[in-house]
């Protein structure tokens, strides 16, 4: 009987409290509640060691959603799938399950030595509409708990670990894009390109190199930090057509797990569009500009050509060159100095951590200024495929890591100009269960007719450089024979 009267007594004082403070919140002052709250608060604070931060879902007037309350969701899913009871489930990107904690249920964290507690949970907001019909909102939060005495641990090092951690899983996990720009805006597509290293034909020593080089870059945020420079490289690739230098961008692209923008010049109105293009990259990217030399005229001996151009069709009628410009659609006005300003100038480094591309089939068409280090900081030829290239492409198309005609083909890879896309359409079998002896020998002659017809014109250009001098002797034997028939 003891008990029970212990607690009936306890629970009368419980309802008389809550009857007190229903009573008090309802009939006195607005002030003197306030007071009253406050020193109840710091009562309570002696008494309670734990502090507690809020991490809201949403912020601003805009209800824009946190980014630390997005870094904190990635930050403790994989932590909700082994401790939490109760667990929600979503399919992001279109890829794999995401878990995360449910609502009002809690997991605990450790860092260096310290424990702390997250908590899920959500409120209400009643909302008046214009129909004056309340409507629910709700908004979610994270609550972190832990004591007041690890305050300066938590608050600094700790919560810089989460949202660090947080916004890499992010990247790890996002479903990577490819941009372009359709006039001042982007869209996007997903990026699936296959291509890595491993696969692309090229020299292994040249290959680490460049790897090598986009692996330093990507760890190196404290370095730009202090040498003082925007964390962004740039890289121009230049060789014929069918080198590979599409391909060796997307594989730079999976190697770092960064989105591609991929940016026409021609679509672009001015440098204030370019600009405002710029801004709206996201870090973690590579803005691509291909066959920046056909791109728009930005080199002097191309102004001098248009100049010259323009003086020769100063004697048209006005009537018909009014004509023919209103029938053209405006030329993009971005001007050398606004490219120059995109890749290096104070707009570039609004975001960080991005690759700037050029590619070019003509490197001596384009300004100095343009490829100079620090703009384009690595400059990477991609040639004709010699025959490290072609093993690589063999074993990627033919599983061959050897054959009895690959001296032959060494032989004749080192005489003749093909690129990599042309040994490749060679190699490509015709059946899923291709011959392998087929598709070598379809290389092989066609390596051979090529040296044949290099041969050949070699032959041509050695009898055009004589043709001159005959030329000159049937000149004067003409002038010789009109003064022999006088005679």
């Amino acid at each position: 009987m003891f008990p029970a009267t212990i607690f009936a007594n306890f629970g009368s004082v419980i309802g008389g409290l809550m009857f007190v403070w229903a009573i008090f919140q309802q009939y006195f002052p607005y002030e003197l509640r306030r007071h009253v709250e406050k020193y109840s608060q710091r009562m309570v604070g002696y008494v309670y060691p734990y502090i507690q931060i809020t991490f809201n879902e949403f912020t601003g007037e805009r209800l824009m959603r946190s980014e630390a309350y997005s870094a904190i969701e990635n930050y403790l899913s994989s932590k909700s799938s082994t401790q939490a009871k109760r667990l929600k489930g979503d399919i992001k990107n279109n890829q794999s399950l995401v878990l995360s904690m449910d609502d009002h249920e809690e997991v605990d964290d450790e860092f260096k030595g310290v424990k702390v507690w997250w908590a899920s949970g959500k409120y209400i907001a009643k909302q008046q509409t214009v129909s004056y019909v309340p409507v629910n909102d709700e908004r979610r939060y994270y609550k972190l708990t832990f004591h007041k005495w690890q305050r300066d641990q938590i608050i600094g090092p700790y919560l810089s670990h989460v949202l660090k951690e947080g916004k890499a899983i992010r990247v790890r996990n996002r479903q990577r894009k490819l941009y372009t720009n359709n006039g001042s805006h982007w869209s996007h597509v997903v990026f699936e390109h296959p291509a890595t290293f491993e696969t692309l034909a090229m020299e292994a020593e040249k290959k680490q190199d460049i790897v090598d080089d986009l692996m330093a870059f990507s760890k190196a945020e404290e370095f730009y930090a202090r040498i003082g420079r925007a964390w962004k490289r740039g890289y121009l690739l230049y060789g014929p057509p069918g080198t590979g230098k599409s391909t060796m961008i997307a594989a730079m692209a999976n190697l770092l797990e960064y989105d591609l923008y991929d940016l026409e010049l021609t679509a672009v109105k001015d440098n204030t569009e370019l600009r405002r293009l710029l801004i709206e990259t996201s870090s973690k990217s590579i803005i691509v500009i291909e066959d920046i030399d056909c791109s728009l005229d930005l080199t002097g001996q191309r102004k001098q050509r248009k100049e010259k151009g323009e003086a020769q069709g100063e004697g048209r009628d006005p009537k018909e060159k009014m004509g023919k410009e209103d029938g053209e659609a405006k030329p993009s006005q971005v001007t050398l100095s606004g490219l120059l300003n995109f890749i290096d100038g104070l707009w570039s480094a609004c975001r960080g951590e991005r690759l700037i591309v050029f590619t070019t089939n003509y490197v001596e068409k384009l300004d100095a200024a343009l490829i100079r280090k620090g703009r384009m900081d690595k400059h990477i030829e991609l040639s004709y495929c010699n025959y490290e290239s072609f093993k690589v492409l063999a074993r990627n198309y033919l599983k061959l890591e050897s054959h009895r005609l690959f001296p032959e083909i060494e032989a004749l890879l080192g005489e003749v100009k093909m690129t990599p896309a042309d040994v490749a359409e060679h190699l490509m079998p015709k059946k899923l269960s291709g011959d392998v002896e087929i598709c070598l020998q379809s290389l092989f002659q066609a390596l051979q007719k090529e040296k044949e017809s290099g041969g050949l014109k070699a032959e041509e250009e050695a009898k055009e450089e004589k043709s001159p001098s005959a030329a000159e002797e049937e000149h004067d034997q003409d002038t010789e024979s009109p003064s022999s028939n006088k005679k």
